[in-house]
């Protein structure tokens, strides 16, 4: 039977079953209960976060799923063991306070998560997401791996749980950079959460192009850069559009690589196709001092449970798993110089 034509309690149920030892295992992190868009129905997104459900109608007419949310509501109460609240984010509502989240059932929000003994704060309202990325959770395991000791470029910082991942890892200096210190303040509230030192953490918030162009000056050098930007963005200094000019962000932020320092590169446009990303990377590597190292993979709870798998991604994302492309990138210097703080 096609999963799309499954009751919605059905497909629910199935996807919880695949999730279920994940989520019994860590019920103070986070997990994607269900994907909508692979598991049979796509405006429809449910996270766990740390006890609160949050429902996302992605709907371009939001009015189209309203009429199934009772139905969601109620099997997440009867589903879920440890719920506390269910919150639900209406991406197209005209309605700001809607898109940041409506609470539906309960009374608190929780305001940290765990992943991996890292504690990460929350704010569930702050923007129309959830303020933490689940798909980039082998990014955050890998960090705790290989920082330690790196100095530490976080480009598109957002909420910063890539730089606290590295800090957790024992990075010697984290950078965050974003255009809102609002978003970024979240990540000295998760320095906090962790007994990690703030003073090891810079924020900097403001337009990436002149933060790169000011570190330039600097003679800042990093050993590990971390970029991982929105889909679209404009500003006066210049333009992100991951369908059209990834190749020119990574080279406002490659003069900044010490030598053999690591550029992490994250392209999530759904429609850019894994071998897209990969001859872009490729054709920036033709100069030989750039080299594609490895890729990271996308949890299992990200990608779909793979009974309910009905629907392809617009464009195949091979050799990723997902439209969330995660590559790891070795830099070479001719000066072959190392990190250095920023002057």
């Amino acid at each position: 039977m096609d999963p799309a034509a499954l009751p919605l309690s059905q497909r629910l149920t199935t996807a919880l079953a695949a999730r279920a030892v994940s989520l019994s295992a860590n019920p103070a992190g986070g997990l994607r209960l269900f994907n909508g868009y692979t598991e049979g129905l796509p405006d429809l997104v449910i996270d766990w976060m740390a006890g609160c459900a949050v429902i996302f109608n992605q709907a371009r007419q939001p009015e189209e799923l309203a009429e199934l949310l009772p139905e969601v509501t109620a099997w997440l109460r009867a589903n879920l063991p440890g719920l506390a609240s269910i919150l639900l984010k209406t991406r197209h509502a005209p309605d700001l306070e809607a898109r940041r989240g409506a609470l539906l059932w309960g009374e608190t929000i929780p305001v940290e998560l765990v992943e991996a003994g890292v504690h990460h704060a929350l704010d569930l309202r702050i923007n129309q997401d959830a303020s933490f990325y689940l798909d980039t959770r082998s990014l955050r395991a890998w960090l705790t791996e290989q920082a330690s000791g790196k100095l530490v470029l976080n480009a598109f910082a957002y909420t910063g749980s890539l730089g606290t991942a590295a800090l957790a890892g024992g990075a010697a200096q984290v950078d965050q950079t974003d255009r809102s210190l609002r978003f970024l303040q979240l990540a000295h509230r998760s320095c906090r959460l962790n007994g990690l030192n703030p003073d090891l953490m810079r924020l900097l918030a403001g337009d990436f192009f002149n933060i790169t162009a000011r570190l330039r000056r600097e003679r800042a050098l990093y050993d590990l850069i971390l970029l991982d930007p929105p889909y679209f963005s404009e500003s006066a200094r210049g333009r992100v559009d991951l369908a059209r000019n990834l190749p020119a962000l990574i080279n406002k932020v490659r003069p900044l690589a010490a030598h053999q320092g690591r550029l992490v590169v994250v392209n999530n446009a759904l429609f850019v196709s894994g071998q897209q990303f990969m001859a872009a990377l490729r054709s920036l590597c033709s100069d030989g001092y750039m080299q594609i190292e490895t890729h990271l993979d996308i949890g299992d709870d990200i990608t779909g449970c793979a009974s309910l798998r009905a629907a392809s991604q617009p464009v195949n994302p091979a050799p990723f798993n997902h439209s969330t492309k995660i590559a790891v990138l070795r830099l070479s210097r001719k000066d072959q110089a190392a990190a250095r703080k920023p002057a």
